[in-house]
């Protein structure tokens, strides 16, 4: 059950982090097993992703060394005189090593950015969203768990941290160690090469000498990782999130929306927009220069990067210097100066790299605990095990039995203490203010969210005694606030791929929708909306709702709940609607919200609704008479409807 005292976030004390908190910083070994489960994640999900993107690069790290081995037999070739056939020869394996090692990478890149492009995004959505829609319905509605996806969400579009970066520091691990394999591979023979007794530099060959180059290799690597980690810590630590979150609204969400478009070119707000843009750019949670992230990279961040850089370049020329000294002395030829030179620059440079991409794993743990922290977020609505009868007389009940509710994270009753019972075939009004708690009384129906006090009964039994999906499939809803999708019209009434097309035309004939389809250019296979399709086509506002209506009926539940379902149309297709009504419910259970009374009137019982409390039932021609609630409502709206009527009148 999702009350409060249960609800994400309340029991298990995970909260969400705000954009200014400082970051946990995590341990190596919770990074290490942090990412572990990261790249199980993409495994279960798309394991190809993580093979292509090994594939490529490793061959992008050993497809150097194959020309650079051929290159050292070349230079050896030439400078020890070799015949013109032998350098000839080496000359043509080093072109086509070098052929195929450009060929091989480039197929391997092509199938990569082919993964990666088509799936990384689609794989990543799949991840979050199967939650989504696994979740109950109470947890995706807590604002605690909408706010932590928001931070996931943003933290991937600052700067890809999370499973995404992730992906791409697994990438970057397998280059740079494969880069060191192949150095160690052409270079671990070289360094046995002696050079010569009598020679000056004899002393290259004491193990003190190789002691030192180790050490200088390790304490160069060290620092310039160390560095560069620093640097990028700055990075991490600063979270963009949320002044990435103010540039794309103010420079693409609000410029680009169609729906404001209107408000924009009427008020001139892109002026507006331009100037709290540039203010929020200046800011210290932007990107620009006021911002700590922009001081720092004209200070400290700049120079550690500086620091980081010089150190491994300075390295690099050691190495060559290294590389040399044995073959001045005599203890090989040019061509090992070039493998030896070569591999030790790779060695170093994959060991750099991979210090850096340990660094950078330590970093984003920290976001990858978030991801962790929304992916288990646990079920607690039970389930149910009983299936719902289903019964061709569609004999139902529905009994609330002193039921009250407050939402997660409030101590405020939205319900309380409501009992009443209806049978199939009723109709029954629901009327009240705004928050008098209706639309609450609905989601617990439907079991969207369990009472905090109090039972449901279906039939006498509890309903979450019932499996979840079969209780839910007892109930049509047109929800206040319904979406209908981007997709054909015979889609949406049908909320199916494949469906009975002859059904769902009856449906929108009954829901009023029936002229304005046979307007349509290709009937039930036309788009709604222009996302899709240039040639869709706009709905109104009112022939939305005919269509939500149209699904409900296309559904055939033996319970209809209708959320303020006329509210959209005009008063000739609200009267229409009326009218018909009956034979639009048939002989099915119908619970309608409204805040027009005077569209109650059809119903077989209505509750008034106050404070959350249900204080008066009845019908309308003896509620309307009594002293209460309906009275009062009912006399405001007839006071209105009187007034416009005397202002037309003169």
């Amino acid at each position: 059950s999702c009350s409060p005292s249960t609800a994400a976030g309340a029991k298990t004390g995970r909260g969400v982090r705000t954009m200014t908190e400082k970051k946990e910083r995590l341990s190596f070994r919770q990074a290490m097993d942090y990412s572990r489960r990261g790249l199980a994640i993409w495994w279960k999900v798309k394991p190809e992703l993580l093979v292509s993107a090994a594939v490529r690069w490793t061959a992008d790290a050993l497809a150097p060394y194959l020309p650079l081995y051929f290159t050292a037999r070349l230079v050896n070739a030439i400078a020890g005189g070799a015949g013109a056939g032998e350098a000839w020869s080496t000359l043509g394996w080093l072109l086509a090593s070098t052929a195929v090692a450009a060929t091989v990478r480039a197929a391997v890149k092509c199938w990569d950015d082919t993964m990666r492009y088509s799936h990384q995004f689609s794989a990543w959505n799949r991840i979050f969203f199967d939650k989504l829609l696994s979740m109950d319905f109470c947890d995706v509605d807590d604002p605690k768990n909408q706010a932590l996806f928001t931070q996931i969400q943003q933290a991937r579009q600052w700067n890809g941290w999370g499973l995404n970066k992730l992906y791409s520091l697994f990438s970057q691990a397998v280059g740079a160690a494969f880069r060191i394999l192949g150095a160690i591979a052409l270079s671990v023979s070289l360094f046995t090469l002696p050079v010569p007794a009598g020679s000056p530099l004899v002393w290259l060959n004491s193990s003190w000498c190789l002691a030192g180059m180790g050490a200088l290799l390790v304490g160069s690597v060290l620092l310039s990782g160390a560095m560069s980690n620093r640097a990028n810590r700055y990075w991490s630590e600063y979270d963009g999130a949320q002044g990435n979150r103010g540039f794309s609204f103010f420079y693409f969400i609000a410029m680009s929306e169609r729906e404001r478009g209107a408000d924009i070119r009427t008020y001139a707000q892109d002026k507006f927009l331009e100037q709290a843009g540039r203010r929020d750019q200046e800011s210290e949670g932007s990107f620009g220069p006021c911002s700590s992230v922009g001081r720092a990279g004209r200070g400290p961040m700049g120079a550690m990067s500086a620091v980081s850089g010089a150190v491994s370049q300075a390295f690099m020329g050691v190495i060559y210097l290294f590389a040399g000294l044995p073959a001045w002395g005599g203890a090989c030829g040019g061509g090992a100066v070039t493998q030896s030179g070569g591999a030790r620059a790779g060695m170093a440079e994959g060991l750099t790299d991979l210090l850096v991409i340990v660094g950078e794993l330590r970093a984003n743990a920290e976001y990858l605990k978030l991801t962790y922290d929304f992916l288990d977020i646990p079920n607690r609505m039970y389930q149910g095990s009983l299936t719902t009868e289903k019964r061709s007389d569609r004999k139902y009940e529905i009994e609330f039995r002193d039921v009250s509710f407050k939402y997660p994270g409030t101590d405020i009753w939205a319900l309380r203490h409501v009992s009443m019972k209806f049978d199939v075939g009723e109709r029954l009004a629901v009327v009240g203010e705004n928050g008098s708690g209706k639309t609450t009384f609905i989601k617990l129906l439907c079991r969207l969210y369990d009472p905090t006090e109090g039972e449901i009964l279906l039939n006498g039994i509890n309903i979450r005694k019932y499996r979840y999906e079969d209780y839910l499939a007892l109930f049509s809803v047109v929800f206040q606030d319904f979406k209908l999708l981007s997709q054909p019209l015979g889609h949406n009434v049908a909320a199916a791929e494949n469906y009975d097309r002859q059904c769902a035309e009856d449906c929108l004939n009954k829901a009023g929708f029936g002229s304005r389809l046979a307007e349509l250019p290709r009937g039930l296979d036309t788009c709604l909306y222009r996302e899709f399709e240039d040639d869709g086509v706009e709905v109104s506002g009112g022939e939305a709702q005919k269509i939500a209506l149209a699904r409900v009926l296309y559904r055939g539940a033996p319970f209809i709940v209708l959320d303020e379902p006329t509210a959209a149309l005009d008063p000739e297709a609200e009267a229409e609607v009326y009218t018909k009504f009956n034979d639009i419910v048939e002989d099915k259970t119908a619970i309608y919200i409204s805040h027009r009374l005077s569209s109650c009137r059809f119903c077989d019982e209505i509750a008034v609704f106050d404070q959350g409390q249900v204080v008066q039932k009845g019908v309308h021609d003896a509620l309307v008479k009594t002293d209460g609630k309906y009275q009062a409502l009912w006399e405001a709206q007839a006071q209105y409807y009187q007034k416009r009527a005397e202002e037309t009148e003169i």
